[in-house]
């Protein structure tokens, strides 16, 4: 039997909700590489069910659902490690999880709208700032600028970009 083709929407769906999902089950497993291997495997079902998905629905939590399957199926087979969570307290960090993540990917979306308005030197201080390794010491050496004025112009961006990303979700949250 062949598998049946996915379509474009699913598989659309299924890409933007990868970050939010792998987000939610490492909020309840605390490990990387045991949710990313649980993402494999709920991945794996999710395409295995795809026809059972209605479109117009919510995909993100269909496929939590399909994840939280997964995380108990994993909690099972580490029933027999010393440090176990009772499933009222994962069922406790799932729901957080679920609505942490809407929460956060709204925030990113909108903290990446108002870095791209930024002026274009600003938007480079910031990102300097912010490279690994980075502090605003570093940066003032680096632009030849005493520390204070770097420290000033840095407060003055994030308070724009603070702004910005509120009317940002006010904007999304009013349904008018």
């Amino acid at each position: 039997m062949t598998p049946k083709p996915l379509s474009t929407e699913f598989v659309q769906e299924f890409t933007r909700v990868q970050r939010p999902l792998y987000l939610y089950i490492l909020a309840q497993i605390g490990s990387v590489t045991d949710a990313e291997e649980i993402l494999q495997e709920a991945n794996v079902d999710i395409v295995a069910k795809c026809d059972q998905f209605e479109p117009g629905t919510n995909f993100l939590a269909w496929a939590r659902q399909i994840a939280t399957f997964e995380i108990l199926q994993w909690r099972q087979g580490k029933a027999r490690d010393r440090l176990r969570f009772s499933d009222e307290f994962v069922s406790a960090i799932a729901h957080e999880a679920a609505e942490h993540s809407e929460t956060s990917e709204s925030e990113r979306n909108a903290l990446e709208h108002c870095l791209k308005k930024l002026r274009p030197s600003d938007r480079k201080l910031i990102q300097s700032r912010y490279q690994p390794g980075s502090s605003g010491k570093d940066l003032a050496e680096q632009l030849g600028r005493p520390a204070n004025s770097v420290y000033q112009s840095l407060g003055r961006i994030r308070r724009m970009l603070l702004e910005c990303i509120q009317r940002q979700l006010a904007l999304r949250s009013d349904p008018t």
